[in-house]
């Protein structure tokens, strides 16, 4: 990975979770007090060049969420292998507001200072929807998976399966210090409308 991605990640990092941290506190007791479970939920994704690893986010959905994720397939609001549903009856009342305005993936910001992830890159899948990738959607393994990326400030839980890669393919072609704070810029306008997140 470039220098200059490597530095941001860091400095970035590092400065937002030291603001940020009474905020943290804040959700962590939020949900904590609103449904039984732990406060952080770690879920297996897949990274760069299929590296496996535990992605971070504050718990928006109830304990038996993964167990009942079978039986709501059929109902998947996307066209791809990646499940998302408008109504996901699994997600918390807390965890509709923090999914609505990112809140959840604050803890993200840890997988940028480990390494596992960069500010900016492709989204960090589950292995059972890389399972079903072809090899267009392959090729976004080459890159390190991000907390923001042309899909976050393009349409988010909006854009079909087909426009994800797409636009994903395109941050592959197009990475640059420039880039990246350009993303970076748009995420927080993107975030704080709450457009397209479920």
């Amino acid at each position: 990975m470039a220098p200059w991605k490597i530095a941001l990640d860091k400095v970035f990092s590092v400065a937002f979770l030291l603001v940020t941290f009474p905020i943290w506190l804040v959700i962590a007791l939020l949900v904590k007090v609103s449904s039984k479970g732990p406060v952080i939920y770690k879920s297996g994704r897949v990274g760069l060049c299929g590296r496996k690893f535990y992605m971070y986010k504050f718990r928006t959905m109830f304990v038996d969420a993964d167990e009942r994720l079978k039986e709501l397939w059929a109902q998947n609001d996307n066209d791809g292998p990646a499940f998302k549903m408008k109504n996901d009856p699994r997600v918390t009342p807390i965890g509709r507001f923090l999914r609505k305005f990112s809140l959840d993936e604050l803890p993200q910001f840890l997988n940028v200072l480990t390494g596992e992830m960069s500010l900016v890159g492709p989204r960090a899948l589950h292995p059972y929807e890389v399972e079903q990738f072809d090899e267009y959607a392959m090729e976004r393994l080459t890159v390190k998976p991000g907390i923001t990326c042309y899909w976050q400030i393009m349409g988010r839980s909006n854009l079909s399966f087909k426009e994800w890669m797409d636009l994903d393919h395109r941050y592959m072609r197009e990475c640059s210090l420039g880039t990246d704070l350009k993303i970076i810029a748009r995420t927080a306008k993107a975030v704080f409308a709450g457009d397209g997140a479920y």
